[in-house]
């Protein structure tokens, strides 16, 4: 996925040769500066690595979840619902003598 992305590689940096010129920048310090950028490279490499497959695994656990929850048998229907109803029903069938 990332690697379509991205134009340089660490090997890329690594292996890139410069021509010099009388006036040019001194190679030792060139080479330092790009040793740093390479491991720049070679950790967002592997932080976006991790970031894609924990970003899959949430995924995957996001889909479990969804499947093992229970389908809602009525539509708008709430527990304070069926409570509701519940409590309606023990008046209307034993009527007072429930809270005496």
């Amino acid at each position: 996925m990332l690697s379509d992305k991205m134009k340089l590689t660490a090997k890329d940096i690594l292996e890139k040769e410069f021509k010099t010129s009388v006036r040019g920048y001194k190679p030792e310090e060139v080479d330092k500066f790009l040793d740093l950028i390479i491991k720049d490279y070679e950790t967002l490499h592997q932080e976006i690595e991790e970031l894609q497959q924990e970003n899959l695994r949430l995924k995957k656990q996001a889909e479990d979840a969804s499947r093992r929850q229970p389908a809602p048998t009525t539509a708008g229907t709430t527990n304070f619902d069926i409570l509701k109803r519940l409590s309606n029903l023990e008046k209307h069938v034993f009527g007072s003598k429930l809270y005496d």
